[in-house]
């Protein structure tokens, strides 16, 4: 089945819901809104013609001019050979989206990981704590704004220029 097929059928099916499609890209992508983002992805895994049956990544990024975090889910069917790419905007000051791991276990991880470097909250999730910092890290790496603390639990974060190091 082409993408078109595909984003066409989540058109009919989610009408208003899924948006700014774009088939011509190495990875075909569009926009789901976030309040329909579980129904969506259990939409596309349990349809026998679509069959996204792995959630292959899920990420995020950080836009802050347009004061947004993205979600961003990547999804493949091996039993029909095709993927891609849902897309959900949340806003900066308040990021919060459904978990999707009562569609796709592995969603567990993947949006802790997101969680601990976005502070994307996936309302639902089973166990949303940090699974990269520790519990008492202040802040989210991976925000453009981000300023890392001086040190932690008394143990300098500065760390030499790469260059130094390799100079040694």
């Amino acid at each position: 089945m082409e993408t078109k097929d595909i984003y066409g059928r989540l058109e009919q099916q989610f009408p208003g819901k899924v948006a700014d499609f774009k088939g011509d890209v190495q990875e075909p992508c569009c926009k789901v809104d976030a309040q329909a983002i579980v129904e969506v992805c259990r939409f596309l895994r349990d349809d026998p013609g679509l069959k996204f049956e792995v959630l292959s990544d899920l990420t995020g990024l950080d836009w802050p001019k347009e004061e947004k975090i993205q979600v961003v889910y990547h999804l493949y069917s091996y039993a029909q050979k095709h993927q891609m790419v849902l897309k959900v905007d949340l806003p900066r000051d308040n990021p919060k989206v459904a978990t999707t791991e009562g569609v796709w276990k592995v969603a567990n991880w993947f949006e802790r990981e997101v969680y601990d470097l976005f502070g994307v909250i996936f309302e639902g999730h089973s166990d949303l704590r940090r699974i990269m910092l520790p519990e008492d890290w202040v802040g989210h790496p991976l925000r453009k704004d981000y300023v890392e603390q001086e040190e932690y639990d008394g143990i300098s974060t500065q760390r030499a220029p790469l260059v130094e190091k390799l100079l040694r």
